[in-house]
């Protein structure tokens, strides 16, 4: 089966292994409102599709994804306070509904992941990448926070492991990932289809309808990321928006100029 979007690319093998694919190779697979509203969409339909048995998540081209897409960005340079959070629940309630899901998700990160992207494999139940592969939350370096993305970036590495990165913007290699667990395992690009299947294998023998539970009762001891944990930081990440520093970082980037803060006083 293959169901056709704008932005992303779903395909469903007669396994019943669904292949939910971020597709637009020539933005590094950023995410666009159309890209959320479409994945949140899939991920319904998917999650209630009683012959999916698991979801592979990938991306298309060169990138996993680059994170938010810039026109996105500068429509939010733009818009008042109420229309930035209503931008920001379209990406929550993208990654509580893959968080949530009922199947069985497998990250496939055959590319670079920033921002956003870090909040996608955040959600997968597993993630591999290929060897080469570079991440970053680099939301700081704009004077913004990775808010809507940080309760699942928190749950999946932890507090203590997510402090080495969350808020310093630096890039880290795929074999630190997998120390920091945002990462299963890291492995020679022409490995990683291999490796998702091995993940992938195990679960087209067990029991679906066990699966799912077992899924919802481990989320139910996990932290909390429920309405009032997303709402918080809806709130924190608006109010960062209109901040003096999200002024300037954004200007400069845009500008193809350093952020003040950037600049490195001469000795």
């Amino acid at each position: 089966m293959q169901v056709e979007y704008d932005t992303i690319r779903v395909e469903t093998d007669p396994r019943g292994v669904a292949t939910l694919s971020l597709a637009r190779p020539e933005k590094h697979n950023a995410m666009s409102a159309q890209m959320l509203v479409e994945l949140t969409e899939a991920v319904g339909q998917l999650g209630n599709d009683p012959a999916v048995r698991v979801v592979v998540l990938t991306g298309i081209g060169a990138s996993f994804c680059a994170g938010g897409d810039l026109d996105w960005m500068r429509q939010q340079m733009a818009a008042d306070a109420p229309t930035r959070a209503r931008e920001a629940m379209k990406l929550a309630t993208m990654l509580q509904a893959l968080n949530t899901c009922p199947k069985p998700v497998i990250g496939r990160v055959q590319g670079n992941a920033f921002g956003g992207g870090i909040g996608l494999i955040s959600v997968c139940d597993v993630a591999i990448a290929s060897d080469g592969a570079k991440f970053g939350l680099t939301e700081t370096r704009l004077g913004l926070i990775p808010a809507t993305i940080g309760p699942y970036v928190a749950a999946q590495m932890g507090e203590a492991k997510a402090r080495r990165v969350f808020m310093s913007a630096r890039i880290f290699e795929a074999q630190e990932a997998v120390v920091l667990d945002l990462l299963a395992r890291a492995v020679p690009e022409a490995d990683l289809d291999a490796a998702v299947e091995a993940e992938v294998k195990p679960y087209l023998a067990a029991a679906p309808g066990a699966v799912a539970e077992a899924k919802a009762l481990l989320r139910r001891l996990g932290p909390v990321i429920d309405e009032a944990a997303i709402a918080d930081t809806i709130a924190a990440l608006t109010r960062r928006w209109e901040s003096a520093e999200a002024v300037e970082g954004i200007a400069a980037f845009f500008e193809k100029r350093k952020a003040r803060w950037g600049e490195v006083p001469k000795s």
